[in-house]
């Protein structure tokens, strides 16, 4: 009987470690999770489509300024991501005046984020091309107009799903337009289609800001 009754105080016992292992593992886990992790919660306050946290793919390009540019130095930022031509007749002019826009309602807050534009014409978008139309549109030192080969480009719509192919050395009149936001990890947190908003952008970029 003692045997049996020590047996099953044992398996008891165990159980009872087991459990308290299990909560002690969850709690741990919850509280070391960062903002940036899976099943983030802040993503229902921003505005556009989830992009679910994925890292952004890196790239190495050259500004506006002929100064290279890498993605993954940015972290610890936010970044603004889009895909322009400096050409472009109508949709790209459109957004650099609402990406202006946005840096000046973001005041002092727009120097602790980055906003960048990849070109899609690489025979036209020159380094000259690219200070003149961020001149023209009086975008802010934290702006990077990206140019390069289209060797060096083409990888870079791919990675990021755009359509920017060329026709009789013409930029397609259809390419694809809107914003990447990436959070300060590096993450991709949303995707803001052509009628973004400036004020739909300066609030995610707020709370991007704020994690």
């Amino acid at each position: 009987m003692n045997w049996r009754l020590a047996s099953r105080l044992s398996v008891i016992t165990l159980t009872v470690l087991v459990v308290i292992v299990i909560v002690i593992v969850q709690r741990n886990a919850s509280q070391t999770a960062g903002p940036g992790d899976t099943g983030n919660t802040n993503d229902s306050n921003l505005h556009g489509t989830s992009l679910d946290n994925k890292p952004a793919p890196g790239f190495t390009l050259t500004d506006q300024n002929g100064k290279e540019v890498k993605l993954d130095s940015f972290k610890g930022k936010p970044v603004v991501l889009t895909f322009m031509y400096t050409s472009c007749p109508d949709q790209c002019p459109a957004a650099a005046e609402k990406l202006r826009s946005a840096q000046e309602m973001l005041g002092r807050e727009a120097q602790n984020v980055s906003m960048m534009a990849v070109s899609t014409d690489p025979k036209n978008d020159t380094v000259a091309a690219a200070k003149k139309f961020t001149n023209d549109h009086r975008l802010k030192a934290n702006w990077h107009f990206l140019i390069g080969s289209r060797e060096t480009l083409k990888p870079v719509w791919d990675a990021y799903h755009i359509y920017a192919e060329t026709e009789q050395q013409t930029v397609a009149p259809q390419h694809t337009m809107g914003l990447y936001l990436i959070d300060k990890k590096g993450h991709m947190r949303t995707f803001l289609g052509s009628e973004f908003t400036p004020q739909d952008l300066v609030s995610n970029l707020q709370t991007l800001l704020q994690e």
